[in-house]
């Protein structure tokens, strides 16, 4: 065991995409798993959108499109 080991902070595995962090303390390699996990996310949340969007359009065909 190092002497410096004790004062390297430990990240958390697993750790959540913060927007607006401060991207200065992060790595090349940090950052770029970061764009791969961004990417991941736009992917599940449009999916998301179009699965909710499906939804509404098969209900508006079902019970007819309400009037606002």
């Amino acid at each position: 065991m190092s002497l410096f080991d004790d004062d390297t902070p430990k990240k958390p595995r697993g750790s959540q995409i913060i927007v607006g962090q401060d991207l200065s303390t992060l790595s090349e390699s940090e950052l770029a798993e970061r764009i791969v996990e961004l990417e991941q996310e736009i992917t599940r949340t449009k999916e998301t959108l179009s699965n909710r969007s499906n939804i509404r359009n098969e209900a508006e065909s079902l019970f007819g499109k309400p009037s606002t």
